[in-house]
């Protein structure tokens, strides 16, 4: 498989081509955004591998290029920027996923392996499951067409478990995606914000879309059909 590395960083452009090419991969490198974006127009990749902060044009500008004209080629954020709001943003745009610096290549690799057998992400401009919508543009999510007052991390984690409704999704991947890739997934705090979560999503319906995976994680789906 073909895939694109837009990283300005040297060193860590060399690094991630010598260990993906090892795996089997095939490599093209841009160190320029504007470069970038000029190779995912002209090549064929099955995923790209974006920094955000990049000279030319920045990484939310080569994604917004991408989905503009309906590119749906599958996009990984790799970036030192790791607050909520640009995971949000990155979200928001149509990246697959988003992992921040410094980073575990074994990870890495595994991240782009799941999101290879998954296929491109095909983004809407609302998410549904069952009768909940989220506004992935507006940043609003409803259920049954009542609004949910949610955080900004809370809209973060909603998002992540619909974009891969009926994926079990591990207590680690939610705590690097809304907190911080170092953050320790046996800390109680992924699940006392997923119960404030429920308590806004689920307590007031009669069927509930999130479910507990004892001893793994959460998943997002519609049981009241089975």
């Amino acid at each position: 498989m073909k895939l694109l590395i837009i990283e300005d960083e040297i060193k860590t452009a060399g690094f991630l081509k010598k260990g993906l090419e090892e795996n089997g991969f095939s490599i093209d490198i841009a160190e320029d955004g504007g470069i970038g974006a000029s190779l995912a127009r002209q090549g064929d990749y099955d995923l790209i591998i974006l920094d955000v902060m990049l000279p030319g044009l920045d990484g939310w500008s080569v994604l917004q290029a991408l989905r503009r004209r309906r590119d749906l080629t599958p996009v990984l954020f790799l970036t030192a920027r790791d607050n909520v709001a640009d995971r949000v943003h990155g979200l928001e745009l149509g990246a697959d996923d988003y992992i921040v610096k410094p980073f575990a290549f074994s990870e890495l690799l595994a991240r782009i392996r799941t999101i290879l057998r998954r296929g491109p992400l095909r983004q809407a401009a609302t998410l549904q499951v069952g009768d909940l919508e989220i506004d992935v543009q507006r940043h609003r999510a409803s259920r049954a067409g009542c609004v949910l007052d949610l955080t900004p991390k809370e809209f973060l984690l909603l998002s992540l478990l619909a974009r891969r409704a009926g994926d079990v999704i591990t207590r680690t991947l939610i705590a690097e995606q809304v907190w911080d890739i170092n953050f320790d997934s046996g800390a109680n705090v992924v699940d006392v914000h997923m119960h404030r979560l429920r308590a806004k999503v689920d307590d007031p319906f009669a069927a509930r879309l999130i479910h507990t995976v004892r001893g793994i994680g959460y998943v997002l789906e519609d049981r009241s059909r089975r």
